[in-house]
């Protein structure tokens, strides 16, 4: 058959264990068949980040700032025990956290949602999508073990050379800890805009919670800026028919449980990272989530939400079978491909982005499906499908759709 033409380049992060061996299946039997792409091929497999001092990982955030699109397999960010493992150099930062802070993104990470696999929470029965502010607060943190007694205190020093500003945290009469966080006023600004517009594309309500009760000038800085992002888009925002609430963090919480869905959930980092796993938990598996970040300027980047799928790896180094799902790494090359369309006006790289995810959500509903969806699927389906074979059964169908 004929392989359909992807005009731009998309930009490739290679990745870790088990990942990496499903990243591979994918592109063999999914995608080079297709379609005639070119991929800006990075390395950001564990070992060559070490070799070479985590530069690769800059290329590749780079390298999405000069074509506009990439697509990224999980990777490793190593503690000590993976330094060890690994015999790296050194504890590397995250990837993820490296390329949303070049490209000033906020993630947005949606479930996929396939009818035979039921929300654990009964009133969900629309996709909550999360959206992080992917910069500062704890990731950027500085910290100190306090060994002693004494007095620990926040400095700013003006750049103006005008009067310090000096505020005591605490005074210690033992031992404690004690850390500083902070973020600045245009990461959150961006981060309010690309919450608008991606609830004016997707046409869902948008909601922001913080705890400005307690953090009265932090939690509130944040309340604020997205106050007045919302009131500069109000009239798109009501083209659209979109609705804007502001509630307490604890508050979102509550009311989300007992939400349809529908929504687009903006949190602060810290609560972004732990509410999308409870979302996507809560909608079936981590397996079945979406994650996208998105830059001010609209540059994207697409990978599963899930992490390297270790104790999987482990068993398919010993020449154990595995039943590890694919699904979010399909999902983040088709979302790759569909926004690479979409910035080309190539209707039929869309086009083929979306039927590949349609098939992927009918073999599910069939009754083909990984270890993990069985266990939670209804109705009870009798037998999983192993890694590869999912990916094949998939292929099949594909395959047969395009002729």
């Amino acid at each position: 058959m004929a392989k359909i033409k992807v005009i731009s380049p998309i930009v490739e992060m290679d990745g870790d264990e088990m990942t990496r061996i499903i990243w591979q299946m994918i592109k063999e039997k999914l995608i080079l068949p297709f379609l005639d792409i070119e991929l800006a091929y990075f390395d950001l497999g564990m070992k060559h980040r070490d070799d070479t001092d985590d530069r690769v990982t800059v290329d590749a955030a780079n390298a999405i700032k000069q074509h506009g699109v990439g697509v990224k397999c999980a990777t490793i960010t190593p503690n000590a025990a993976r330094v060890k493992e690994y015999n790296l150099k050194q504890q590397w930062k995250s990837p993820n956290g490296t390329i949303r802070s070049i490209l000033d993104g906020t993630v947005f990470r949606k479930p996929i949602i396939i009818r035979n696999i039921p929300p654990a929470v009964k009133s969900w029965q629309k996709p909550i999508i999360i959206g992080r502010h992917a910069y500062g607060d704890i990731y950027r943190n500085v910290e100190l073990v306090v060994d002693r007694p004494g007095v620990a205190e926040m400095v700013f020093t003006p750049a103006d050379g005008s009067e310090k500003k000096v505020v005591a945290i605490h005074e210690f009469k033992g031992p404690g800890v004690v850390m500083g966080m902070h973020n600045t006023e245009k990461s959150i600004r961006s981060f309010a805009q690309a919450c608008i517009n991606y609830a004016v594309g997707e046409k869902v309500d948008l909601w922001f919670g913080a705890k400005d009760t307690i953090s009265k000038q932090y939690h509130g800085f944040f309340r604020d800026v997205f106050a007045e992002e919302v009131e500069r888009a109000k009239d798109r925002l009501a083209a659209a028919g979109i609705n804007y609430r502001y509630m307490l963090i604890d508050d979102a919480v509550a009311q989300v449980i007992k939400s349809p869905g529908g929504m687009l959930w903006a949190c602060m980092n810290y609560d972004g990272d732990v509410m999308s796993d409870m979302v996507a938990t809560g909608f079936g598996s981590l397996g079945l989530m979406t994650s996208v970040l998105v830059s001010p300027d609209g540059k994207y980047e697409f990978e599963a939400a899930h992490g390297t799928v270790m104790r999987h790896y482990y068993e398919h180094l010993k020449g154990n079978p595995t039943s590890t799902n694919s699904i979010a790494s399909i999902f983040a090359w088709t979302g790759a491909l569909a926004k690479r369309g979409e910035l080309d006006t190539t209707p039929d790289v869309v086009a083929f982005a979306k039927k590949l995810e349609e098939i992927v959500v009918r073999t599910v509903e069939n009754g083909v499906m990984t270890k993990d969806l069985m266990l939670i699927a209804e109705p009870v389906v009798a037998k999983y499908a192993q890694t590869e074979e999912f990916i094949d059964v998939v292929a099949a169908e594909l395959t047969a759709a395009m002729s």
